[in-house]
């Protein structure tokens, strides 16, 4: 069988950008171009998908994503986790290591990719840890743990605190090939902080975490980068402070990269006020400085992906007081019709969103793919002009905890190809 996507705009940043069709055959893309009406003597045997008025885009790739399978099974497992990604037009995800027991070893490792062969939706990479447990107290085996599948290497969820060990990390890690994603918290700065430090920390008598507490471990981490030229990736950036340091570190040449998620360019520490802890993550909801240097980040190539930091929390972590209730939000679902957002306002263009949500997180992570002759045909079709309202209630994650429950959205994605097989189909 032959599936031709037919009429659809198609963008590849820096490739392609125009009405074409694509061929697809035995799950690969055998031809790009210009429209065509019929497929040789084989018209019967071809599935046509028509694109007309949709933007037809490389898959996106989410390269952070929490799915709590071994552990949390009852938060999300790696089948939901890839159900609500292909629903939210993510072709690939990355899944971070604190899962219980952590992917620090090949079993653990070799455990997701079964999984996620079993629910044969979206693709997985796992990441795997840096250190055993997420402890910080020593390496895994960073070429075992590369040779079961891992992709890259992260104590997501736990700073490595000790700055030598996390030399040690990136000059390791290096000999691989393996980018290391870092969490940049410093945790004695956050003491017992729930939210931003600042006015409405104080008026809502909760303790804060000022912006240091993010852009001290980033500025940390650039400077452990530039000493081993190693590859180095800032998890979910907050901070007016981090963007800087990584703008800074980018025009001397340093190999570092960096991510934010859609909550911190969305939303800012007032949307906590009502003390609703589906605003409560970590790093927290910052000042609306922070939000419009996050957006400038965006805008100007300092901040390459946008990743959903999906956190998936039952009921029973969040609905408790604040300060007691898990840090984390959902994103799988949500993302793209926020990232429309920033198209639809003008701080980015649209080939740019598609940059940051699938191109930008395929080249950080080695992965030869794109709409091309020859590629898996992984691919999202986008209806720009579509209208809705986000309903938590039909997620395919079997977490509710967004902030966005009930916001009016316009764009989103119809369809999410993965291999030629069609995982998500509106």
């Amino acid at each position: 069988m032959l599936t031709l996507i037919k009429g659809g705009r198609v963008i590849d940043p820096g490739n392609l950008d125009g009405i074409m069709d694509i061929l697809i055959e035995d799950g690969k893309i055998v031809e790009v171009g210009g429209q065509r009406s019929e497929v040789g003597g084989r018209k019967s045997e071809v599935k046509v998908i028509d694109a007309l008025g949709k933007i037809v885009t490389p898959g996106l790739i989410d390269m952070h994503v929490h799915f709590r399978e071994p552990g949390h099974e009852y938060k999300e497992t790696i089948e939901t986790g890839c159900m609500s990604a292909a629903f939210g037009g993510f072709t690939a995800v990355c899944t971070m290591p604190n899962t219980i027991p952590a992917n620090d070893n090949t079993q653990v490792t070799e455990y997701i990719l079964k999984k996620a062969k079993l629910a044969d939706t979206v693709r997985v990479y796992p990441v795997a840890a840096i250190s055993p447990g997420l402890n910080g107290k020593g390496l895994c085996e960073y070429g075992e743990l590369k040779e079961a599948g891992a992709i890259a290497l992260s104590d997501d969820g736990n700073p490595v605190r000790n700055s030598r060990l996390m030399r040690r990390a990136l000059e390791y890690a290096k000999g691989f090939g393996l980018p290391v994603i870092s969490h940049c918290e410093d945790l004695d700065l956050v003491a017992s902080g729930v939210m931003n430090e600042g006015a409405v920390a104080t008026q809502m008598g909760l303790a804060g975490i000022p912006n240091a507490a993010e852009s001290i471990m980033v500025m940390r981490d650039i400077a452990l980068c530039e000493l081993t030229s190693a590859s180095l990736h800032i998890a979910h950036v907050s901070t007016a402070e981090s963007v800087r340091a990584i703008r800074e570190a980018k025009k001397r040449g340093i190999s570092v990269t960096a991510e934010t998620a859609p909550h911190y360019f969305s939303l800012t520490e007032e949307a906590v006020k009502e003390y609703n802890t589906n605003t409560k993550m970590n790093p927290p909801l910052r000042s609306e400085h922070d939000r419009k240097a996050v957006l400038e980040g965006l805008s100007d190539g300092t901040i390459d992906v946008i990743a959903t930091d999906h956190a998936p929390h039952s009921s029973i972590e969040k609905e408790v007081e604040f300060d007691l209730a898990a840090n984390g939000i959902i994103g799988l679902e949500t993302s793209l019709p926020l990232g429309m957002k920033l198209v639809e306002t003008g701080i980015i263009s649209l080939t740019e969103l598609i940059k940051k949500m699938s191109t930008n997180p395929a080249r950080i992570l080695g992965l030869d793919l794109g709409i091309k002759k020859g590629s898996p045909a992984d691919i999202t079709i986008i209806d720009p002009d579509i209208s809705f309202k986000i309903d938590a209630d039909s997620f395919q994650s079997l977490s509710r905890n967004t902030p966005f429950d009930g916001w009016d959205m316009k764009g989103k994605a119809v369809l999410t190809m993965v291999g030629g097989k069609v995982v998500y189909d509106q």
